[in-house]
């Protein structure tokens, strides 16, 4: 099955096609997953058929979400090291001209860059020169056929290695090391939100910037620039660490496939028995499918 015919996967595990599911909808996207993986559905609860499209594509099409799913699961849920009560996940964060795949924030941030079995290392070197512009410990992780040539382009700097192996385990393979001289005020100012730069603003000068709104961006990054930047690294992963609050654990084996939806949706907001009926109740062969294609 070429690359082409897997991409419907890519809209199985998405917001758009879990809010559906569990709002009592069969939309095209999980009817076809189910028949392009030959899962026989007779008397499986959804919770089964999502686990075992999950394993199919695992075996056959490892795509981002395979991973930022497991960097979820296996460092922040089913951690000793981490709980979901301290520690913030992000993803998607626009760092200069990257997006930062997956970051930790728990004391330190570190960042995580996905580079799949699909992907190239082209990019790499200024994914990594803009990261260590606003976070210190940069990560990549990659799969076991790329794992050498990483060991190599990354063997005298302090970027952590992790490895997803064939049996869908992380590997630290080498771990990351605090590098702080490419911080940058500017840099880091605008990864943040503006109540979440006002508060920084606040807390160490006990005031805002009183200028016109036309001038009130430019001021308040000037007063930023003028703080310590190891003071200012610190109030930053203060207000990130509040974003994602998650208030309890909802996770379960059962919902493994879907955590990282879970997490970095509303759903911990909605009634927690919506995902799980979902889950529980048993496939009925598709019908009444929305179709959103």
């Amino acid at each position: 099955m070429g690359n082409k015919n897997f991409l419907i996967f890519n809209r199985i595990f998405s917001q758009n096609t879990l809010t559906e599911l569990i709002n009592n909808y069969y939309p095209t996207p999980y009817n076809v997953a189910i028949e392009r993986s030959s899962i026989d559905t007779k008397n499986k609860t959804n919770g089964k058929i999502i686990s075992e499209i999950y394993q199919y594509m695992k075996n056959n099409y490892r795509n981002e979400y395979i991973y930022k799913n497991t960097l979820l699961n296996e460092l922040l849920i089913k951690t000793k090291n981490h709980s979901i009560k301290n520690t913030t996940a992000l993803t998607e964060i626009p760092v200069g001209k990257s997006k930062a795949d997956f970051i930790l924030i728990n004391g330190k941030a570190d960042v995580y860059e996905i580079k799949t079995e699909l992907d190239n290392f082209n990019r790499l070197e200024s994914q990594i020169q803009d990261y260590y512009r606003a976070f210190d410990h940069v990560n990549i992780v990659t799969s076991p056929n790329k794992l050498d040539e990483l060991k190599k382009l990354l063997s005298s700097s302090k970027i952590g290695i992790y490895v997803l192996d064939n049996k869908l385990k992380l590997k630290e393979i080498k771990k990351a090391r605090a590098e702080k001289m490419f911080l940058e005020h500017k840099a880091i100012f605008k990864i943040l939100r503006k109540k979440e730069y006002e508060n920084i603003l606040i807390k160490y000068y006990g005031k805002l910037p009183e200028v016109s709104q036309f001038d009130y961006y430019k001021e308040c990054l000037k007063k930023f620039r003028e703080i310590d930047l190891k003071k200012i690294y610190s109030l930053f992963l203060i207000e990130l660490k509040k974003r994602n609050y998650m208030k309890k654990d909802y996770f379960s084996s059962l919902s493994y496939p879907i955590n990282l939806l879970i997490y970095f949706s509303n759903f911990k907001m909605l009634d927690d028995n919506k995902i799980s009926n979902f889950l529980n109740s048993t496939y009925n062969g598709g019908r009444n499918v929305l179709s959103i294609s």
